[in-house]
């Protein structure tokens, strides 16, 4: 593939893969290079419903080899080790170097352990389809080999938290208790106020016991060590998930670079480093200014919002054009809460039930990559709902 500049995206998730196809989709004769390790594309919010069977890996992980083929997107399957600001080079894990005129950072979170020890070894994550590999053989012991008193506990009750323990509820019930384990005071922090009563009513109707103001000290091969109220206590588990926190770990930048709370880069309104002409950031990895300049939330929403602000950016800036601020357009919050149930809060619409679900799936399938995957996945999912 040939250009006048290279343009360099590290990370292929919802901001680094929209901006690279973007990027090429403009056909402003810039060679676009997509740095992932991994082979498919993971549609994050989907993820419960591919736990839970609802979905199919086909349409919620799609391959990137076939969400590129055509598209003028060259892909390498690395990760990057190091980045040169000053002579304009990365490294990746293979070995090779790759130069740049410009370079996208969108490289996405993982598991935030807080140094509590052993989560790492004995906890699960739910970000990665190996996470769900992991969840699924879980599950799938505890409804073929039941036993008394068996327990999960995912700890955190932010959205994910909150959407995994009802998935799970349904998936195991009668056959394991759900403890949903949150060191603050209540669930959803942050989230819309009719959100959080349906998600609470949904909890509740699942038997899914909510333990507040618990912290954990300590995760154990079949155990969670609580600090409640300044008393210790052992919950026994059969398995723990982990939704608990977001960290960010972008490959290191020589020179260093500026960094907020969770290692997230420090970045201006235009997605832009600060004092950086060639570098850019997005997605969970950037800390962006709101209006307030705040850290913007680090959602799937977000990020894909930014994506085609910042392929503009990033023309804008080779050919020394004026770059635009990125404006956050909030368009509400749907959350998953059980098999064929949602809730949903939007610009003048809120509602919650079997309809919900299939207009959250549906309005997600609608934002897959790639115009022939959003065709294919939602003939499947029509299908799938709707034809006897």
């Amino acid at each position: 593939m040939v250009g006048q500049f290279r343009v360099v995206v590290v990370g292929g998730g919802f901001a680094g893969l929209a901006t690279a196809l973007a990027l090429a989709h403009k056909r402003s004769g810039v060679s676009v290079v997509l740095v992932e390790p991994q082979e498919r594309f993971l549609f994050t919010p989907l993820l419960y419903e591919l736990l839970s069977g609802e979905l199919q890996t086909w349409q919620v992980a799609p391959r990137l080899d076939r969400l590129l083929a055509g598209r003028g997107v060259a892909w390498l399957q690395d990760r990057v080790t190091s980045v040169d600001r000053q002579t304009h080079c990365l490294t990746t894990g293979n070995g090779r170097e790759l130069s740049f005129d410009r370079l996208v950072l969108a490289c996405g979170g993982v598991l935030q352990s807080f140094g509590v020890a052993g989560v790492t070894d004995h906890a699960v994550g739910f970000r990665t389809l190996a996470d769900l590999r992991r969840l699924q053989h879980l599950v799938h012991r505890l409804q073929t080999r039941p036993q008394p008193l068996q327990r999960l506990a995912v700890v955190g009750a932010g959205p994910s938290g909150v959407e995994l323990a009802c998935k799970l509820a349904d998936l195991l019930a009668g056959k394991a208790l759900i403890e949903l384990v949150e060191q603050g005071d209540a669930i959803l922090v942050g989230s819309r106020e009719f959100n959080r009563q349906q998600a609470l009513a949904a909890l509740q109707q699942r038997d899914v016991r909510l333990r507040c103001q618990s912290r954990v000290q300590r995760v154990g091969a079949d155990h969670l060590t609580l600090l409640v109220q300044g008393q210790t206590e052992t919950l026994p588990c059969t398995g723990v998930i982990w939704t608990a926190g977001l960290a960010v770990a972008p490959p290191p930048l020589l020179p260093s670079v500026l960094v907020g709370p969770q290692g997230r880069i420090i970045c201006q309104a235009n997605l832009r480093l600060a004092g950086e002409e060639a570098i850019f950031a997005a997605g969970d990895v950037a800390a962006v200014p709101d209006k307030r300049q705040q850290p913007l939330p680090a959602t799937a929403q977000v990020a894909m919002q930014q994506a085609p602000v910042l392929a503009r950016n990033i023309l804008a800036s080779l050919h020394g054009e004026p770059l635009q601020d990125f404006q956050w357009n909030d368009l509400g919050e749907m959350l998953s809460l059980g098999r064929g149930q949602a809730a949903i809060t939007a610009k003048g619409l809120t509602m919650a039930g079997p309809t919900a679900a299939k207009l959250r799936e549906a309005t997600y399938l609608a934002r897959m990559p790639g115009a022939g995957h959003r065709l294919a996945a939602a003939v499947g999912w029509f299908g799938e709902h709707f034809v006897a």
